[in-house]
């Protein structure tokens, strides 16, 4: 489905065009913007697309196979950039959903298979930051851009939040359960470095060249995209750090935990094998013991058995194993 605004940069009145055969033709007035957003396209929308726009073939071929990988293209009439908006859904899953954007010199084209949260964001104020002093098709790509990277920050905000909760756990009731959230979120992180990492040579390529379409008052704000995501790349780092120390953590208590019930164990089994002592010499069935005439001593290796016992209790108290 093909939505079309255009913004009069003279009359600065934003409108929406029904009729995709006009594009070309809208493109072609210099002071008209125009932006073609496409959900859910479809094999007659990318015709339509390369129709009025004339893009080149690999291009319509990278945007019809999705999981493309993060990346800038120059062609003849303009730039295409692939990019992704990430999201963490009520099931604390991790989304990635694709956007290809057709930069050119007074148009931009962002075609995506699912919704994307930052172009309804963009559409919102897109009017109020254009002015005569830019260009507004540039500014738009930022503002689509900047709005996703945003959201990283904040995807990567819960993230490290979740990731606090897991340490305070491990001194806790920290169950092997928790370990399988510490590594489904190692698995988030690594996606979400593959997916954001080339974008700073996105950006990089978008800074150091000199482009046609954008203006060097324009170039601020990609260097601001550019540092967010520099940012965003080294909180991605932090995060996985965090995480291996706290696996490592949980390997130590875990560790700990068990030199404990080991120590506790061997304490014990140390106190019931010097007893089954006693009991084993007394319970020899040979005629002649001296022991077997006596009255009380029946009493006495019962009470040798308890004063035993009491003392290895007391010393594996004292070296704190019990």
């Amino acid at each position: 489905m093909l939505k079309t605004l255009v913004l009069d940069t003279q009359t600065k009145k934003l409108t929406m065009v029904s009729d995709p055969d006009r594009i070309s033709e809208l493109c072609g007035e210099p002071h008209k913007i125009v932006w073609v957003d496409v959900n859910d396209p479809t094999g007659d929308d990318f015709a339509e697309l390369a129709k009025e726009f004339n893009f080149h073939p690999l291009a319509i071929e990278d945007c019809r196979l999705a999981h493309q990988r993060p990346k800038i293209e120059e062609y003849s009439n303009c730039y295409f950039i692939v990019l992704y908006e990430a999201e963490l859904n009520a099931d604390s899953e991790l989304e990635l959903r694709e956007l290809n954007l057709f930069l050119g010199k007074n148009f931009l084209v962002t075609a995506h298979s699912r919704p994307i949260h930052a172009v309804a964001e963009a559409e919102k104020l897109w009017l109020s930051w254009a002015d005569g002093n830019e260009q507004p098709t540039a500014l738009l790509a930022y503002l689509l851009i900047d709005r996703i990277v945003d959201e990283y920050m904040i995807l990567l905000d819960t993230l490290s939040d979740r990731i606090d909760e897991l340490e305070d756990r491990i001194f806790g009731d920290f169950q092997p359960a928790s370990l399988q959230e510490v590594f489904r979120i190692k698995k988030q992180l690594l996606y979400l470095r593959r997916s954001i990492t080339p974008l700073r040579d996105v950006f990089n390529k978008l800074l150091r060249r000199e482009l046609p379409i954008f203006t060097r008052e324009t170039l601020i704000y990609w260097q601001d995209v550019y540092d967010s995501l520099n940012r965003v790349a080294e909180m991605i780092d932090t995060l996985r750090d965090m995480l291996a120390s706290t696996v490592d953590a949980y390997m130590s208590v875990s560790g700990h935990r068990m030199n404990v019930t080991m120590r506790w164990l061997t304490a014990v089994s140390t106190i019931l094998m010097s007893v089954t002592l006693l009991a084993g010499v007394y319970g020899m069935n040979f005629n002649y013991m001296p022991e077997l005439g006596w009255r009380y001593g029946y009493v006495a290796v019962l009470l040798a058995m308890l004063g035993l016992a009491l003392a290895l209790y007391f010393y594996f108290r004292k070296i704190k194993w019990l």
